[in-house]
């Protein structure tokens, strides 16, 4: 472990990270960029006084202020004036041409995100910023470090590297695929849904505690340099190029043109070709190339006369609501379906549309039988802007909630605080083959081979009636399954066998606890170490446990005294599925000890201190009781010490805590 090789391992995965997400050529696989990972995070834990500002460490995120702090930008963040038709961007040209004749455009995407100012000095990124009013932007620096397509440090070997500060704008996004997982597990757990990618992104960057961010998979692309021209670049074009150089993503779909009419020409491809992005954009930015034309040109008060945002025009068609289905998920939400007369919207033939929960076809106003508006939401997922009340025919039916389940005919209750109405049954069939699907997926028992199709002639053969099934399934009888041949059998009882050795981790994540994620299932194995201590874990311990409060706290105590899942549990324990994890303790030095941390350490941020403080055997709390061995406490420690000091138990500040671990 030398610091020569924390330097090296750096290099690597932030050149994977730019490779990954600025020329989509990826030169690791998953497999090597998590070792090189934790081989990183390895040599960090073991000499913190190496660990930087620009280590890909700090991409993970934690916990930040409350408020985020006003931060005034070097130069405005204007707006842009507004195309929507050929015309118009003619008439921008008349413009730009009566004053430089000579002028030629570059076009670039208009991304569907959100603007994002980054500082760089010396160059390390220093403060990440939104736009806000132009003028004056909140700091989310701490977020904005979770993106991996944004560079912590700028490419040393650039001419320009030097530059003592360097002020660079460019979008935040959500790619299409990270939205529909993050609304799809929302509307898991009853929670309402972001109405499209830019929302989502918006409201991932000022999340108070930036894991949540990390979590979320936000992209970046860059496109202005503030300080181009001082840095003797003259063009647009030019930027585009010395940003790539430096390290950021750019995207490759910008073009140069020397007329309108080839531009307009460009705008009317992407009008059909946007669908198949993966992320979304609502337009197309119009640019004049040479900083010179853009300074004879100026500015508006509000926008530059040198650029227009030429917009999509915005797609809606009108179907009709032929019927309204329930679908029962993996935890019960039984979300309504409107099945609706074909219709071509946004690149692609619709036929059925989410329409989330009760709530929402109130408020819209939805009844079978109905005329509807219909888009894309975030271009992407079908979404019924609003009935059309003015086209009935008195035939129409208003639309009510079942009262059982029409999968297994049990009650459907509306829990307090929530818009999703639920079928409580764990052994529902609907329920049972969305948590086969959630158990076998990549993040939880990655059984390979064993999709939703497969997953349904197993079930419909009665081969299966449950995830545990699947292990003690038998090579004669998937030969019987249409279309299951002798190595696809060889290979399916392969997958499943080797699933057995993943681990507690991924075991808990695949039982479909509510609330329970795939970070919550690593922080409960790292805690409990087996399934049967977890097993037997009370609501006030569990409460304990950063990043676990009383709502998953209770949702983890129910799942199990439910004792259906208990049989399931023992039916993986009869097929000798693992249920431990790998031993984590390194020492037994806190062996016995409830710590609570309070306050901003300078060596450790909370999640690393909480893990430390387990691998020395001790446990790590988060609120002050009678029970606490002592605190620890940093910098701005609030109440939590004062209430330690009152019950008269031990604290160390950080220097002190060191000290105790020699």
């Amino acid at each position: 472990m030398s610091e020569q090789r924390l330097q090296e391992l750096k290099k690597i995965i932030e050149k994977a990270n730019y490779h990954y997400y600025g020329l989509d050529d990826p030169i690791l696989t998953d497999a090597e960029y998590d070792a090189y990972m934790r081989e990183l995070l390895a040599i960090e834990k073991s000499h913190p006084e190496w660990v930087t500002e620009d280590s890909p460490s700090q991409r993970v995120g934690g916990v930040v202020a409350s408020q985020f702090p006003k931060i005034r930008h070097p130069e405005p963040l204007l707006s842009l004036d507004n195309a929507f038709q050929a015309e118009d961007l003619k008439d921008f040209d008349r413009r730009v041409r009566a004053i430089a004749p000579d002028a030629e455009y570059v076009v670039e995407f208009k991304i569907d995100g959100l603007t994002v100012a980054l500082t760089y000095e010396n160059g390390l990124l220093i403060r990440g910023a939104t736009r806000g009013d132009g003028e004056v932007g909140e700091e989310i620096t701490a977020n904005v470090k979770t993106i991996r397509a944004v560079p912590l440090r700028i490419r040393e070997d650039h001419d320009i590297f030097n530059s003592s500060l360097l002020d660079v704008r460019g979008e935040g996004y959500m790619p299409k695929e990270s939205f529909l997982q993050l609304n799809a597990e929302r509307e898991e757990e009853g929670l309402s849904l972001f109405a499209n990618p830019r929302n989502a992104a918006a409201g991932s960057l000022r999340q108070q505690d930036s894991r949540i961010t990390a979590g979320r998979k936000l992209g970046y692309f860059s496109y202005q340099l503030i300080q181009a021209e001082n840095l003797g670049i003259r063009t647009q074009e030019e930027v585009l190029r010395v940003l790539k150089e430096l390290g950021f993503t750019v995207n490759p779909h910008y073009r140069v043109y020397k007329t309108i009419d080839q531009v307009i020409e460009y705008c009317g491809e992407m009008v059909e070709q946007r669908h198949s992005l993966p992320y979304e954009i609502d337009g197309l930015v119009i640019k004049v190339n040479h900083f010179a034309h853009q300074r004879e040109l100026g500015y508006t008060a509000k926008s530059p006369r040198w650029a227009i945002a030429y917009k999509f025009p915005a797609e809606q068609v009108e179907t009709e609501v032929r019927d309204i289905e329930i679908n029962v998920g993996r935890t019960g939400v039984l979300t309504p379906t409107a099945i609706l007369r074909d219709v071509f919207v946004a690149g692609s033939t619709v036929s059925r549309a989410t329409l989330h929960n009760l709530d929402n076809i109130r408020e819209k106003d939805i009844r079978i039988g109905d005329h509807v508006l219909l888009h894309k939401a975030g271009d992407v997922i079908p979404e019924i802007i609003k009935s059309l009340p003015e086209k009935r025919n008195g035939a129409e039916k208003i639309f009510e909630m079942p009262a059982q389940c029409p999968s297994c005919g049990s009650p459907v209750y509306r829990l307090e605080g929530e818009a999703a109405h639920r079928c409580l049954n764990i052994s529902c069939p609907s329920r049972q083959r969305e948590a086969i699907i959630h158990f076998v997926s990549r993040d939880a028992m990655n059984i390979e081979g064993l999709g939703p199709a497969v997953i349904n002639q197993l079930l419909e053969n009665h081969l299966i009636e449950d995830a545990a099934d699947l292990y003690f399934l038998e090579y004669e009888k998937l030969l019987t399954i249409e279309r299951m041949a002798h190595k696809s059998a060889q290979n399916l009882l392969q997958a499943i066998e080797a699933s057995k050795q993943r681990g507690l981790a991924p075991l808990i994540f695949a039982l479909g606890i509510r609330h329970v994620g795939v970070k919550v299932g690593k922080v409960l194995a790292n805690r409990y170490g087996a399934m049967e201590a977890l097993r037997n874990a009370g609501l006030e311990e569990l409460k304990e446990i950063g990043d676990i409060g009383e709502i998953m706290a209770k949702s983890i105590v129910s799942f199990f005294q439910d004792q259906a899942n208990l049989d399931f549990l023992d039916k993986l324990s009869r097929a000798n599925v693992k249920m431990t994890a790998e031993h984590t303790v390194t020492s037994q030095i806190l062996a016995g000890k409830s710590i609570v941390v309070t306050g901003t350490l300078k060596t450790w941020d909370r999640r690393e201190i909480e893990e430390l403080i387990e691998q020395l055997g001790g446990k790590s709390s988060s609120s002050v009781s009678k029970k606490t061995s002592f605190v620890v406490y940093g910098e701005s420690a609030g109440s939590k010490l004062t209430k330690a000091r009152e019950l008269g138990i031990p604290v160390f500040d950080e220097e002190e805590f060191k000290a105790m671990l020699k």
